[in-house]
């Protein structure tokens, strides 16, 4: 058998059940897509169906407003993808009357779909001949083929294309990629592949040459830079807190926080305290102590965030203050909704 009939019979044999599977929707496709970028499956599964449960069509999600579907989106990360979303989900109705293009070239002119999206959505649904690259389908196409060209390269990414177009099964397209992209994640995976009971075995150039545990080939990783943030939880006598919107280009855009010292060293409480009016405007001096011990590190790709939550508590009420109760309603970043969480239950 060919590279594409193998692909396609160990694809029929062992396919995962999956909610977006049995499906030639576009909205539930493209739905999936979007949030399985940069996610696994078990984590991005019950994102889309909690999507699906709060908007069934796209009609209903371009009537939700921004903060609705960050706040369904949170924890996720990557947040432009939401944005993108909404925005998408916005151009379809209006320009397209709630259909999804049936095309590939119209499909990519939709904000926050590349050709990875367009060629899953267009070959699914609409049966276009267009072979999709991921993460897995690079792996499994650089090991079968012996292929040592980085893959985040400008010229891996096009060799990696053509590659894929010239040996896809373009009859069986929709099962033939998501066969393929299945293949990666099951059987040839990243560490350790069961290589002696792989159909593709006998032909593997990456097996011949002992080449598995090197392909694909990635250009060096980016460097991580550290960033400390100091959040300011102001409470007043009324059990009232300050939420701030996160406003600018960022991967944080229009999610709130709360007020916050920036810094690219870890402070201690003395500097906290002698910085509160550089973000801060408060009538007396407030009584101000750390919440827990130490700090919390969220990780991002390019970017450690060293985190201290500083209790700031004042007499004065706060005007425009939240409710501790009412914090659960705003989209946050998921450090800081795990804060929530815990401080509730011991400020309560």
């Amino acid at each position: 058998m060919t590279f594409s009939e193998t692909i396609l019979s160990w694809y029929r044999e062992n396919k995962r059940e999956l909610p977006w599977r049995d499906t030639k929707d576009p909205y539930r496709i493209w739905l999936s897509e979007i949030i399985l970028q940069q996610t696994r499956i078990a984590q991005g599964t019950p994102y889309y169906e909690k999507f699906l449960a709060n908007f069934p069509t796209i009609e209903h999600l371009s009537n939700a407003t921004e903060a609705e579907v960050l706040k369904l989106w949170q924890g996720l990360g990557y947040y432009s993808r939401a944005r993108n979303l909404h925005a998408t989900s916005k151009t379809v109705v209006q320009k397209y009357g709630g259909k999804f293009p049936s095309n590939y070239i119209e499909l990519m002119g939709l904000k926050g779909i590349g050709d990875y999206t367009a060629s899953a959505i267009a070959s699914i649904c609409f049966d276009e001949p267009r072979a999709v690259v991921d993460g897995n389908v690079y792996r499994v196409l650089s090991r079968y083929f012996g292929v040592e060209i980085p893959i985040n390269s400008t010229k891996g990414v096009k060799y990696f294309k053509a590659l894929a177009q010239s040996v896809m099964d373009a009859e069986h397209i929709g099962d033939y990629n998501q066969g393929t992209m299945e293949f990666g994640a099951v059987q040839c995976v990243p560490k350790s592949p069961d290589c002696p009971r792989c159909p593709l075995n006998k032909s593997c150039l990456a097996l011949q040459k002992n080449l598995v545990d090197r392909l694909p080939v990635k250009m060096g990783r980016i460097k991580v830079r550290k960033r400390y943030f100091n959040y300011l939880v102001v409470m007043d006598r009324a059990g009232k807190t300050q939420l701030r919107q996160r406003l600018g280009k960022g991967i944080w855009e229009n999610l709130y926080e709360f007020p916050k010292l920036d810094s690219d060293r870890e402070l201690k409480q003395k500097q906290v305290e002698s910085s509160l009016s550089e973000v801060l405007q408060l009538e007396e001096p407030p009584l101000v102590y750390q919440y827990g011990k130490g700090q919390v590190v969220h990780k991002l790709s390019h970017l450690h965030l060293h985190t201290k939550f500083w209790v700031v508590e004042t007499c004065a009420e706060l005007k425009n203050g939240v409710a501790l109760s009412d914090l659960e309603h705003y989209p946050v970043p998921v450090l800081v909704a795990n804060f929530i969480s815990s401080f509730k239950n011991h400020y309560f």
